[in-house]
């Protein structure tokens, strides 16, 4: 019997009070707009957030912006970076901002970067070739020829912490921070389902079986457009042993000997505190 967690992870509550998908905006309406591009936020110094910039809609300047939808009844917008202006300025990037945020500028910041994301990338259509139109009634382009409707991309991944009785599986990328271990992850193959996704991801990356999973909550990823499916898992048998090139490391940690972990706004580093927490053990 699996013990009830006491916590849910933040970004399983509703985002209070916003409201997603494009709406109608009047001329002199307050607005917030998010800048960003090719992974990067623009910083705006005078905004409490650090990153919305606040104006009055003017169509001439903003009708060609993507609308992500209203925040407490404030319409937000989403201007694409121009190419080079983010490595010109500085900017941090993405991942960063995330980081370091609440959970419900995290879901705001995500829902910017997933969305400039999709219009960088999908402005032809994939069918005929011709340059697609934003619809105004969602978010969705169109293909004015051949009238193919594309979808901002969503791609499901899983991401699991592994664990047996005594300790926990954790591994290390050559992507992650110095120092820093963390669960196991991976995207869903086309005709996969999650749990078969689980087996696959963990044999590949650490050889080891696993059974006995438990879903504990979900987490947008815009890197570039995933959305984390997070679970635990407990070791059924196997060895140890990775490629050292997606995995350069990965060992089973006792509880009270852990290493650096991801930073607490992450899935994976609520996947670790909460199973700490089952076992009654402090993170």
């Amino acid at each position: 019997m699996w013990h009830p967690l006491q916590a849910e992870f933040p970004q399983q509550q509703p985002l209070t009070g916003f409201l997603r998908g494009p709406s109608e905006i009047k001329t002199g309406e307050a607005i917030g707009i998010v800048t960003c591009g090719s992974g990067c936020i623009r910083p705006v110094k005078e905004s409490a957030s650090g990153w919305l910039e606040t104006a009055f809609y003017d169509p001439r300047k903003h009708a060609k912006l993507v609308v992500m939808g209203r925040k407490n009844g404030m319409p937000l917008l989403l201007r694409l970076a121009k190419r080079g202006e983010a490595k010109a300025e500085d900017w941090p990037n993405l991942r960063s901002w995330l980081l370091e945020s609440d959970a419900e500028s995290f879901d705001l910041l995500a829902t910017a970067a997933s969305l400039a994301n999709w219009q960088e990338q999908h402005r032809y259509c994939g069918r005929c070739g011709c340059k697609t139109q934003p619809r105004n009634d969602e978010y969705a382009h169109q293909c004015p020829r051949c009238h193919l409707r594309q979808y901002p991309r969503v791609s499901p991944c899983i991401i699991t912490l592994v664990w047996r009785e005594d300790a926990l599986l954790l591994a290390r990328s050559p992507r992650f921070a110095p120092g820093v271990y963390s669960t196991l992850a991976g995207f869903i193959e086309a005709g996969e389902s999650a749990e078969q996704a689980l087996h696959r991801e963990v044999e590949e990356e650490v050889s080891v079986k696993i059974g006995n999973f438990k879903y504990l909550g979900s987490q947008s990823w815009p890197f570039p457009n995933s959305l984390m499916l997070g679970y635990w898992a407990e070791y059924q048998g196997g060895d140890i042993a990775f490629d050292g090139i997606e995995i350069e490391d990965a060992q089973w940690y006792p509880f009270d000997q852990l290493p650096e972990l991801p930073a607490k706004a992450s899935i994976s580093r609520y996947l670790i505190d909460s199973f700490l927490r089952w076992k009654g053990v402090d993170s």
